[in-house]
């Protein structure tokens, strides 16, 4: 799909790799409906793409009303959506039984609900909106949906019970929502980033830095929200990736802690 002149919906994306996916997509001629909680950053984008480029709406994703009048304001905006990049999510770090206890079931819920419930919120929500407007390719495609998973999906690490839980259920969604949308000209994937350099990541210290860093085969550094961004283009613009997640990480495997 050509991204000049499609709509798309980038949850997050207001910061981090959102924020790289954001730009990207408007830098490829394409309209952008930022769905964050930080209106101040949110604000910041729409002035620096531009209000013909770029809304903001103040949306929480778990929220099912919040996310339906994001949706409004999307369309409202620029009359349909054709791609989806959901971005926004929330980390935590808790062992499964700790010195003050079991993990907290407040702590697991809002993970799990973030993450994943309010990925798989949006993404329905923008699919109904693909499966109305007429296919914008020759095979009938209607729209891209694009999910952020992590590599704690596959090597959770220490009190990553809940992370890891709640993107592993990212990657196990990514099959079944390609095939239940396949009438609808709609494909999905999704992205396992390895440890990026994030704003929270750059201002950690060396002494969490270094080893996470240590992990990567090559190039041995930290991701960048540049390279996620990119790879979402590719997804986007490469009609024959569907259900499939990536993993974007230089080769690290994660240790235990």
């Amino acid at each position: 799909m050509d991204i000049n002149g499609k709509v798309a919906v980038v949850t997050g994306g207001a910061s981090g790799i959102g924020q790289a996916v954001t730009r990207r997509i408007a830098a490829a001629g394409g309209k952008v409906v930022i769905f964050d909680l930080n209106e101040d950053a949110g604000q910041a984008m729409v002035a620096e793409l531009g209000a013909d480029n770029c809304v903001f709406a103040n949306v929480n994703v778990v929220d099912e009303d919040s996310a339906k009048a994001g949706i409004e304001t999307a369309v409202g905006a620029f009359g349909t959506i054709h791609i989806n990049v959901n971005c926004a999510g929330i980390g935590n770090a808790a062992k499964t039984l700790g010195r003050d206890g079991p993990f907290p079931m407040d702590v697991w819920n809002k993970v799990i609900s973030v993450n994943l419930t309010g990925t798989f919120n949006v993404l329905r929500l923008c699919a109904e909106v693909m499966a109305k407007h007429d296919p914008v390719t020759d095979d009938g495609a209607r729209g891209v949906i694009i999910n952020t998973a992590s590599v704690a999906a596959y090597e959770g690490q220490m009190g990553q019970a809940a992370y890891s839980a709640s993107k592993g259920g990212i990657v196990g969604m990514t099959l079944p929502i390609a095939r239940d949308l396949y009438r609808q000209g709609v494909r999905i994937c999704t992205i396992a980033p390895g440890i990026f350099n994030t704003p929270m990541m750059a201002g950690a210290p060396d002494q969490v830095r270094d080893p996470l860093i240590d992990m990567v085969q090559y190039p041995k550094r930290l991701g960048l929200p540049p390279e996620f961004a990119s790879l979402s283009k590719q997804i986007v613009e490469n009609p024959y990736l569907n259900g499939e997640t990536i993993r974007l990480d230089g080769g690290i495997r994660m240790a235990p802690k």
